[in-house]
């Protein structure tokens, strides 16, 4: 809330582009301003200085509501639907529409189970016209590891709805409509999160997608130094906040991708679900982003063809998983392929990968 720009408040116009000039741009930068420096840079009354501070506080934490009004507030900004489907019929019937909007869902999985081809496809979905289930709008798509392919998106079209895109207009406009960004560093990253409200309102923007965030991490916080996993936590937690601002103010569904991580086993239940030797893996980052996310998906693999897709978080959905394959067309679900866990804590969850030697 902190990080909220200045500008979304009731204030006068003028006062904050005076704040504004002085590089004063969200609320953590005026409330960490004295009354005095504040009424040198507004150049007015005592009284005018004590309403911006009043205003921007109440933009910082805004004030109690009842569960109604977040159910109306709701059905206001999403004036279609509360969910974005991913086009696999099971996966979208047991999150009861497909991915929720105004929150953060997660794709984690080892490298090579198709966690990129999932987000081209999902890219490609939400600049679909409404008639056909997509959300006629743009999607900015934010590229850490440098894997996305302008190319790929175009035959994902092609062999999806060849019908509808054999119009060269139309792949066109899917290809103006998903805007991509490279980052290399996370201090990027997170300015870019910080200057994306403009982006979002003039460009129509419907879906965030980040892929990845581990590979900034574990780059930029490999160590094990007490330094370094205090500024991972602080990097995971200020990125955290910052998209649930995005998927919250703004009600669209943010995507983020997560890699995979080795454990070594320390309990007698660990070593039982273990293949083989002492270690385990599981989802990168630890609890500290696990805690973040509102829904995580798990892929991994189930053969050299077969992979699986893994609901292990949900506010609204059991344990199920799904079977699928990769195809020109994208993410393809395999008929008659979802089934329940019973008994089975998704938090532990050890994760299928690729055994085979090249």
């Amino acid at each position: 809330m902190a990080l909220r720009k200045i500008k979304r408040t009731s204030h006068n116009s003028d006062d904050v582009k005076r704040l504004q000039q002085q590089n004063l741009r969200t609320c953590k930068d005026v409330l960490n301003r004295s009354t005095l420096e504040l009424f040198k840079i507004v150049g007015k009354s005592q009284s005018s200085v004590e309403a911006l501070i009043r205003n921007v506080s109440l933009l910082c934490a805004p004030k109690p509501c009842t569960a109604a009004q977040l159910l109306e507030k709701r059905k206001l900004k999403t004036s279609t639907r509360p969910f974005f489907a991913t086009s696999l019929p099971d996966l979208d019937k047991v999150l009861h529409g497909g991915i929720l909007i105004g929150s953060i869902t997660e794709l984690a999985g080892p490298a090579g189970c198709g966690k990129t081809q999932f987000c081209m496809m999902l890219s490609l979905l939400s600049t679909l016209p409404t008639e056909m289930r997509g959300m006629a709008g743009s999607v900015i798509y934010i590229d850490t590891e440098s894997t996305f392919s302008a190319s790929r998106l175009v035959e994902m079209a092609r062999n999806k709805y060849p019908d509808y895109f054999n119009d060269e207009d139309r792949l066109k406009n899917l290809t103006e409509n998903v805007l991509v960004d490279f980052h290399s560093t996370c201090d990027s990253l997170v300015n870019r999160f910080q200057e994306l409200e403009m982006d979002i309102i003039s460009k129509k923007v419907k879906l965030l997608i980040v892929d990845s965030i581990a590979s900034l991490v574990r780059k930029e916080f490999g160590g094990h130094l007490e330094y370094n996993m205090a500024e991972r936590a602080n990097f995971l937690t200020k990125t955290a906040a910052l998209l649930k601002n995005i998927s919250e103010s703004f009600q669209i569904p943010v995507v983020v991708t997560n890699q995979i991580t080795t454990r070594l086993a320390t309990t007698s239940r660990d070593f039982q679900t273990c293949n083989a030797g002492n270690a385990y893996a599981t989802v990168a980052l630890g609890n500290t982003w696990s805690h973040s996310v509102n829904t995580r998906l798990i892929i991994e693999y189930v053969d050299s063809v077969l992979r699986q897709v893994m609901v292990a978080k949900s506010p609204i959905a059991p344990f199920t998983s799904f079977y699928y394959t990769i195809q020109s067309a994208g993410i393809v679900q395999e008929k008659d392929s979802a089934y329940h866990y019973y008994g089975t804590d998704p938090t532990v969850q050890r994760i299928r990968v690729r055994t085979d030697v090249f």
